[in-house]
């Protein structure tokens, strides 16, 4: 009768490990560490891309200045030249939207012909920005405002770009990331590697798209009037990936 107890005893204790196998492990006895897998190797590259595209908007800095001897005597002969600016701008095809007043002053100007300051009048300015959507119109535009200003009209600067940069940025992007795959490619192969997957991928500072500048033999263009160059805008990105290597 013993054995036969003892035997029944061991066969339940069996049958309750097979149930809950996790009580039948072991502690690791202290200090035994588990063995990890080996981290794959990694590659970091950064990639470098631009992209190029013919600008769509030139924005036209201009103005008017007048001095006269009293402050509304210089006032009315900036207002009568900035109406004038304004309505030829508008005849060259400017929409309302595409103008802007940057900038209005008006201060007293002096000479000093002994070593001391003398009044000699006031000088008002007032200084646009316009927008012109066509851009091959530039031209026509800048010899409109120079007309109708004459030597009151300031032309302070002009400036190409293109009114939606996103496709632009976008294709500097894939550029970028184009010479960072190249560039891992390139590395695994030469330590006898073949590249894994992609772990990260990290954007760096993105430069905004800028005029190219043209050549010094570019031809004007523009349209009738002042010859301008448009040239190209160029955007440029950078990224930092990391592979694993196998």
């Amino acid at each position: 009768m013993p054995l036969a107890r003892t035997t029944a005893a061991l066969a339940v204790t069996l049958l309750a490990l097979a149930a809950a196998p996790e009580a039948a492990a072991l502690p690791r006895p202290p200090g035994v560490a588990t063995a990890e897998a080996p981290r794959p190797a990694t590659v970091t590259v950064t990639g470098e891309g631009s992209a190029t595209a013919e600008p769509d908007l030139a924005v036209v800095t201009a103005g008017v200045e007048a001095v006269a001897k009293t402050p509304q005597k210089a006032l009315d002969a900036q207002n009568k030249a900035a109406a004038a600016l304004l309505r030829a701008a508008r005849e060259q095809g400017v929409a309302d939207r595409d103008i802007r007043t940057e900038s209005v002053s008006l201060n007293p100007v002096y000479a000093y012909p002994d070593g001391t300051s003398q009044l000699k009048g006031y000088q008002a300015t007032q200084t646009f920005s316009l927008k012109v959507r066509e851009v091959d119109r530039t031209g026509a535009v800048l010899q409109a405002l120079t007309d109708a200003t004459g030597t009151a009209g300031r032309i302070h600067s002009v400036t190409f770009d293109v009114a939606d940069p996103g496709p632009l940025r976008a294709r500097a992007r894939e550029a970028a990331h184009r010479d960072a795959h190249a560039k891992a490619e390139q590395y695994a192969r030469l330590s006898g590697h073949h590249l894994g997957r992609l772990v990260s991928l990290t954007e760096g500072p993105t430069g905004s798209p800028a005029p190219v500048p043209p050549a010094a033999d570019a031809p004007g263009g523009g349209g009738a009037g002042v010859p301008v160059a448009p040239g190209e805008i160029r955007a440029t990105a950078t990224v930092t990936a990391v592979y694993e290597l196998y």
